[in-house]
């Protein structure tokens, strides 16, 4: 472990000083690479589905872990999205001249070393090589063993760029100890690593974050709620709730709890229900809600699950307030959304909501770098320090102070 960070730290120092142009190359060419070792990438995927199978992952998790050629595409596609971004690195955020007489640049500069644990997504290993690069950092990479092929396939195209460039193979590595015990080693390097970022269930952010020496930024849990206000459009209420849960009810900005306005609850919810019955979501409610319409009894620990599955809970709610009081019970801080045509209500659940994305009119699984033009992200941040909801290039940076001076003394 220790000669892989020594490793690692060297190749950050390359990174650091390494042109735009020279990454951009990289990058594209690292798309290229995907596309031509797809069938191979394709291959070892398939030998992690079959253990899925064998290990009875659920259909969620098969879903996160399962590549075809469209998704190797989107995955070639993202990265020549993350080259063709105005480069990160070196911008001066700020300057100015000092009272003493000298001049102050405040300058974008990496992070350095980052370790990212994750779970199931073997796009995430592109991603997040990819964004690191493009951010002058290194990557090291923890997947979960259950796409254990898949990752080695894709970090292998990627490392094979690296060496066709002439640049360090282990600015984009898998740890190669991928036990408990090797990811309880990693989180302890500060000396050598400068940031963990652990993306996955809540077991790991747990474990991370408490035993971390390492500055830690959480990919939490996404128990996100969208909440259907009294002056709500209802087709358009249906509409967003309906792409919210189903569209891929196994990624962190799934929606999770439905709560709607006891002032629509009697005319909504049947139409509610009999749209989520086209696509077989069990829901599980409240007294108000099973008064109404037909469905199984939500539990205190329903409400504090992210399923992750085609399961929703369903709370009616004494109007803004109520919806309000139960997100800051329950909600993980990630992605909540409110559905109403009254700008005044909007605005204030928007402005009082305590999460690192809030929307109107819109589907929480809009949650994504992709979707916010950052071409991938590492993960979805849930911290209000360092960085905080899709972590892109510029959230992998940090800055420095350069000072110039002729002479001055203090």
């Amino acid at each position: 472990m220790k000669t892989f960070l020594q490793e690692a730290k060297a190749s950050s120092r390359v990174l650091s000083t390494l042109s735009g142009a020279k990454k951009n190359s990289a990058l594209r060419a690292m798309a290229q690479g995907l596309r031509d070792d797809k069938k191979s990438i394709l291959q070892a995927n398939a030998l992690d589905m079959e253990a899925a199978t064998q290990n009875n992952l659920t259909k969620a998790l098969k879903d996160r872990l399962f590549l075809d050629e469209s998704r190797v595409e989107a995955m070639a596609i993202a990265i020549e999205e993350i080259a063709a971004l105005k480069e990160p690195i070196g911008r001066v955020l700020d300057g100015w001249y000092a009272d003493a007489g000298f001049k102050i640049e405040k300058v974008s500069v990496p992070i350095g070393v980052i370790g990212v644990i994750y779970e199931s997504r073997p796009n995430v290993t592109a991603d997040v090589g990819a964004l690191c690069f493009k951010s002058g950092n290194v990557a090291i990479l923890k997947g979960g063993k259950e796409a254990e092929h898949s990752n080695r396939a894709i970090a292998s195209v990627l490392q094979n760029v690296l060496e066709k460039h002439e640049l360090p193979k282990g600015a984009i590595a898998l740890l190669p100890d991928s036990s408990r015990e090797g990811v309880a080693e990693l989180i302890k390097q500060d000396s050598y690593v400068d940031l963990i970022v652990p993306r996955g269930g809540e077991a790991l952010i747990k474990y991370v974050s408490t035993h971390a020496t390492v500055p830690v930024v959480k990919h939490d849990k996404g128990l996100c709620h969208t909440y259907i206000d009294k002056d709500a459009d209802f087709d358009k209420a249906i509409a967003v709730v309906i792409n919210a849960k189903c569209r891929r009810n196994g990624i962190c900005g799934a929606l999770e709890t439905l709560l709607i306005d006891e002032v629509i609850a009697t005319e909504l919810l049947p139409r509610i229900k009999e749209a989520y019955d086209l696509h077989n979501t069990e829901i599980r409610g409240c007294a108000k809600t099973q008064n109404i319409i037909d469905v199984h009894t939500a539990s205190e620990a329903d409400y504090a699950t992210e399923y992750l599955d085609n399961i929703l809970t369903i709370k009616v709610v004494e109007g803004v307030e109520g919806a309000i009081a139960h997100i800051e019970m329950y909600g993980s801080q990630h992605s909540e959304a409110i559905i109403t045509e009254n700008y005044t209500t909007a605005e204030y659940f928007l402005n009082t909501i305590d999460a690192a994305c809030v929307y109107l009119n819109a589907s929480t699984q809009f949650t994504d770098g992709g979707e916010f033009g950052f071409g991938a992200e590492v993960g979805i941040s849930t911290n209000k320090l360092h960085a905080r909801g899709p972590m892109g290039v510029s959230e992998l940076t940090t800055y420095k102070y350069k000072i110039y001076g002729n002479g001055e003394t203090r």
